[in-house]
This record gives structure tokens, sequence and C-alpha cells, in this order.
């Protein structure tokens, strides 16, 4: 299945949930020393690895970070080539004053956001 297009449909089933824990962005140069049962999302740029995980498992294998976040799921299983979901939100967050980091997965969207915006966040979210 590929997911939700009609952006109608997605925005009246966003379905915001806060997952638990606080998340941190950290840069490396290799993951060798991070379990990867511990990443929740990888990416590698020229620049280097990013890998976001608990910030308890990053303290674990003292990884620096500068960022702490709360992660939010949209459980509307939504389309890679769905259109305006993450311009609807965002703009919701933004209006806010809420900065967002948003990572596209296959089944769902998700967004983090700074920790001490977490109530006004799933708050502007739940208004869509």
């Amino acid at each position: 299945m590929s997911g939700e297009k009609n952006l109608d449909i997605l925005l009246k089933n966003l379905n915001p949930v806060l997952n638990e824990g606080q998340y941190v962005y950290c840069s490396v140069t290799n993951i060798d020393k991070i379990p990867f049962s511990k990443i929740l999302f990888l990416f590698k740029e020229s620049e280097g690895i990013t890998v976001i995980l608990k910030k308890e498992d990053a303290d674990e294998v003292n990884l620096d970070y500068s960022y702490v976040a709360a992660w939010i799921t949209f459980k509307v299983h939504s389309s890679l080539e769905a259109v305006g979901m993450t311009a609807a939100f965002s703009k919701v967050l933004g209006d806010a004053n809420i900065s967002c980091n948003v990572v596209a997965a296959y089944y769902h969207d998700h967004v983090f956001i700074d920790e001490k915006d977490t109530e006004r966040a799933m708050n502007a979210l739940r208004s869509i």
C-alpha cells in the first residue's frame, strides 16, 4: 500500500501522536560505536552522518548534540507522493513560532520540535 495522497483526507486524519522521551540530532563520521538498534533515523550527508536517537542513548555513547527535541508522529499513512501535507502542518507550527524538523518515512511523517514547545505544538497540530 502506497499511502494516502488526497490532502483533505490527510489533514482530517493527521492524528499527531507524541512519542515519549527526549531526542537529539548528532553528527558523526561513522556509526561504529552506536548500536544500530538505537538509531531512529540516519542520513548520510557530504559533511558527515546525521543520526537521530534518544538523548539517553546518545549520552550512553558520549555523542555531542546541541538540540533536545520532542518527536511527534502523524499516524495517517501518507504517500511519499502526497502534495501539501508538510506545507500545511509546518505553516501551522510556523504561525505559532515553533521550529520543526521533518522526517518523511515510508508509512508516516515525523516532526521534531524543541521540547519546550511540545504542548503548544500538539495544540497547534490538533487544530488542523
